[in-house]
C-alpha cells in the first residue's frame, strides 16, 4: 500500500511538471512562474472555496470554527476529499482553481516552481505574521522555493523509537541500548531481540519503518536525498552507508520479504496490535501512533527513545501538510486570511481544548498536539497535556516533545516527489537484493538528476 501511494504521488508530480511546462510555453520555471504577483490585503470577505481540508475531528472542526468566528464576512465552502494533484492540475489548466488548497508539504516546491501557487511573503507581512518565529525552521524550509514562502505550514509529528519493554527485558535488552548513533552496535541489539521460526521472524528486534522512513535513516548517517539547492543528492557516500546498514538490518531479521510479511499481518490499529501481542521489541513511529496506543494502555509497556545522528544529536524528523493559495484564485485575500486564522496559536489552543475534552470524555491519555508552530506546541502542552498517571506514556510523550528542539525534514525541491520515488525504488531494489546499495542509489541519482535538470 505504501509503495502504491508513493508511486501515485510521483506520477501526480510528473503531471504537474508536464502541465506547467505546457502553460509556460517553454519558459524557465521560477518564483510565480513569471506571473504577476498578487498584492495581498488584510480584507477577508466574499466566497471562499477550499480543497483538501476536512474538519472531520475535533482538532479540525475547532480550528475551522475559530477561523469562522474571526472572519465573519467570509462564506466558506469546502471540498473535503483528500487533495488530488491530478484533479488540481486539471483545474489549473481550465482556469477554475479553488481559492485555498491543503496539500502535502513535499509538493509545495514543485507547484511553486511551476507557477501554480502564489508566493505569500508579502501576505504574511500584511497580517503581521513572522514565519521565522511562527513555524519550525524545518516546516518553513519545506514550503520555501527560490527564497520565497509559498504555503502556510501545519503539523509536525516527529518520529522516535517506541520500545516494547516486555519483549526487550525478555531478550535482555535495555531501552537505552537502542542507540541509533552507534549503528553497528544497534544491529547487534536488533539481532539479539529478533526471534525466528526457521527463516521467518516471529518477533522483530528493530523495525525501522523501511523503506517508508528511509529518508530519516539517511539523515541519521549524515546524508539526505535533497541538497540545499533542491538538487538530488541520492548517491552520496553517507547515503550508501545508510542503505547498506538498512539492508543489514533487514537481513539479520530474515530479509525484506519476510519482515514485510510479518508486518503486513500485524493488527497495527487493533486490540492485538504488535505491542499487545509482543511481535516487536522496537519500532520507529511518528508521534501520532502513540495516540493510537492509548486505547490499549493497559496492555502495553512502552519506553520512547529519540532518534540520534551519528554525532549523538537528536533528530526530530517529520513531514506534514500546508495551505497554499493557487495562482488564479478568485479570493486570495480571503484564502490567506483563513489559512492564517486556522493555524494561529489561538486556533491551536482551541484545538487543544477540544482534544482535552474528547480525551477526558473517553478516559484516555492526552498525548498532545504537534502543530508545526513552536509557540502553539508549548502553550497546548502547558495548558492541556497533564501527567496521566501512566509512567510509560508520560515518558514517551516527553520524548516526542523533547525532539521538537531538533526538527528535520526532507527539504524542498522542484522535483521532490520524483526524488522521493527514486529513493523508494533504490531502497526496495537494494533490500530485495536486486542491486548493491551503491548501484541502486547511483541509478536513482541519475534518474532524479535528469528530472531536476529538466525543471531547471
Amino acid at each position: 500500500m505504501l509503495s502504491r501511494r508513493r508511486a501515485l504521488q510521483a506520477g501526480a508530480a510528473a503531471t504537474v511538471m508536464g502541465l506547467a511546462a505546457c502553460d509556460r510555453g517553454g519558459e524557465t520555471p521560477g518564483a510565480g512562474g513569471g506571473q504577476e504577483q498578487h498584492e495581498f490585503a488584510d480584507a477577508a470577505t466574499g466566497q471562499l472555496a477550499t480543497m483538501g481540508f476536512n474538519p472531520s475531528d475535533e482538532v479540525g472542526q475547532s480550528r475551522a470554527d475559530h477561523a469562522a468566528a474571526q472572519l465573519p464576512d467570509l462564506q466558506v465552502s469546502m471540498d473535503t476529499a483528500n487533495f488530488d494533484s491530478q484533479k488540481f492540475t486539471a483545474q489549473a489548466a481550465a482556469g477554475q482553481v479553488p481559492d485555498l488548497i491543503q496539500l502535502d508539504r513535499s509538493l509545495v516546491a514543485t507547484f511553486a516552481a511551476n507557477g501554480l501557487i502564489m508566493p505569500l511573503d508579502q501576505g504574511f507581512e500584511v497580517h503581521g505574521v513572522d514565519p521565522a518565529t511562527q513555524y519550525y525552521e524545518a516546516t518553513l524550509r519545506d514550503v520555501t522555493q527560490a527564497g520565497a514562502a509559498y504555503a502556510v505550514p501545519q503539523f509536525f509529528q516527529p518520529s522516535a523509537l517506541l520500545i516494547n519493554v516486555r519483549t526487550a527485558e525478555a531478550a535482555g535488552i535495555a531501552p537505552e541500548d537502542f542507540d541509533t548513533s552507534v549503528p553497528d552496535a544497534l544491529l547487534k541489539v536488533a539481532e539479539k531481540g529478533t526471534s525466528m521460526e526457521g527463516s521467518a521472524p516471529t518477533v522483530l528486534g528493530l523495525d525501522g519503518d523501511i523503506p517508508g522512513s528511509a529518508e530519516m535513516w539517511l539523515q541519521v548517517f549524515g546524508g539526505g536525498s535533497i541538497g540545499e539547492d533542491g538538487a538530488p543528492t541520492l548517491d552520496s557516500s553517507e547515503n550508501v552507508d545508510a542503505l547498506t546498514w538498512m539492508k543489514e538490518l533487514m537481513d539479520l531479521q530474515g530479509g525484506y520479504a519476510e519482515v514485510t510479511s510479518l508486518k503486513n499481518a500485524m493488527d497495527v490499529f487493533g486490540e492485538q496490535n504488535q505491542y499487545v501481542s509482543d511481535q516487536v521489541v522496537a519500532q520507529s513511529w511518528a508521534q501520532w501512533y502513540l495516540n493510537v496506543l492509548t486505547d490499549f494502555a493497559d496492555g502495553v509497556d512502552l519506553h520512547a527513545v529519540p532518534i540520534l545522528g551519528l554525532d549523538g544529536a537528536p533528530i526530530g524528523f517529520a513531514g506534514g501538510s500546508a495551505f497554499a493559495v493557487p495562482a488564479g484564485a478568485a479570493n486570495p485575500d480571503g484564502a490567506l486570511a483563513w489559512a492564517l486564522a486556522a493555524t494561529s496559536t489561538e486556533a491551536w489552543l482551541e484545538a487543544g481544548k477540544a482534544r482535552a475534552a474528547t480525551v477526558a470524555e473517553g478516559s484516555r491519555i492526552n498525548t498532545g498536539l504537534f502543530t508545526g508552530s513552536p509557540e502553539a506546541d508549548q502553550q497546548v502542552r502547558e495548558q492541556y497535556v497533564e501527567e496521566s498517571g501512566d509512567a510509560d506514556f508520560d515518558q514517551s510523550i516527553s520524548v516526542y516533545y523533547d525532539v521538537l528542539s531538533a526538527p528535520r525534514s526532507t527539504g524542498p525541491s522542484p522535483v521532490g516527489e520524483q526524488v522521493k520515488q527514486a529513493l523508494l525504488d533504490a531502497v526496495t531494489a537494494a533490500l530485495n537484493g536486486e542491486k548493491e546499495p551503491a548501484q541502486a542509489l547511483g541509478d536513482a541519482q541519475a534518474s532524479a538528476q535528469r528530472e531536476f535538470d529538466s525543471a531547471s
